[in-house]
């Protein structure tokens, strides 16, 4: 197996999740899959990059698909969320669309001259631990529903931190 192939399982694996958590979002047992998912997600996230440096399978396609497989697979397992959020889906939307403009800072930068940014806080690895928590608190059947959008606030917030430090640092590691 490539690196390419695990990446591309990965977001695949997160298609699925993502479409399956949609239509049975009333399902509180489906939201199981969602930690279990992430976990993967990120162990397969780390195999592919091991994989293309010790074996010196780097390539620039796997690059593209690494970055873009990690915004999509994020869109896909967040959108669930809009189903059952009780703001209508302000909340999700907006830390769908910060989680976006985080990874689109950490790799613009590089634009510039900086290495990739992965400065926090709220970075992939924060938003995939809160995610799959809250998934697992849908699951155990605690009511936290009504409470998500302050949470997704919150995270939203920390992610405009993220999104100034990763600017922030990019632009002096470029001087």
């Amino acid at each position: 197996m490539t690196p390419n192939q695990v990446t591309i399982l990965a977001l695949l694996l997160s298609i699925v999740t993502g479409a399956v958590l949609s239509v049975f979002h009333d399902n509180k047992w489906m939201y199981i899959l969602m930690p279990i998912v992430m976990f993967v997600r990120m162990a397969l996230n780390a195999i592919d990059g091991v994989m293309a440096k010790k074996y010196n399978m780097k390539s620039k396609l796997g690059l593209l698909l690494n970055e873009l497989g990690d915004v999509i697979s994020d869109v896909c397992l967040f959108i669930p969320f809009l189903f059952i959020a009780h703001d209508f889906g302000v909340g999700i939307i907006l830390f769908i669309a910060l989680s976006i403009i985080s990874e689109m800072a950490g790799v613009t930068v590089q634009v510039i001259g900086s290495s990739r940014r992965y400065d926090g806080p709220m970075g992939k690895s924060d938003r995939a631990f809160i995610v799959g928590l809250i998934s697992f608190l849908i699951f155990v059947q605690l009511n936290v529903i009504p409470y998500l959008h302050f949470v997704f606030y919150i995270c939203s917030i920390l992610m405009i931190v993220n999104i100034y430090n990763r600017i922030n640092k990019g632009l002096e590691e470029a001087k």
